[in-house]
């Protein structure tokens, strides 16, 4: 058995994917936050069974995402990764129509450092267990 066939790692090895792609969107709202007319966006979080499986996606894939009606439908029929904030912020669009709130978005990029380094640290301490079980430690 390899070690990418272990259910909790490959699922904290896509979590911590995950991560990392939401931090570089997240970076982008930061970015952006002075762009007219930009909406933040945020990634929909995975979601994962008992057995560590992915629900509703391919294991450590994003799903693509149709922006234009002209574009090509993604095969399969793929759910929409982007979770645009509902409208949550929409009081908070400035009159050239940004909507990008540095402050929440700020709080939303430190609570997912934090998140990826819980991720990595369960991933390094399971490896850490694996190598105690089979002596290597």
């Amino acid at each position: 058995m390899s070690i990418n066939d272990i259910p909790v790692l490959s699922a904290l090895r896509t979590k911590m994917q995950w991560h990392q792609e939401r931090q570089r969107v997240l970076a982008e709202n930061i970015s952006n936050s002075s762009t007219p007319n930009f909406r933040p966006r945020d990634l929909v979080e995975p979601k994962f069974d008992q057995q560590g499986s992915s629900v509703g996606g391919a294991m450590g894939s994003l799903a693509m995402m149709r922006t234009s009606a002209s574009h090509i439908s993604p095969s399969g029929g793929a759910a929409q990764t982007f979770d645009h904030d509902r409208g949550k912020s929409g009081f908070q669009t400035r009159p050239a129509g940004n909507a990008v709130n540095l402050e929440d978005q700020m709080l939303k990029v430190s609570a997912n450092q934090m998140d990826y380094a819980a991720a990595t640290s369960l991933y390094s301490r399971s490896l850490g267990l694996i190598k105690t079980a089979i002596g290597k430690r």
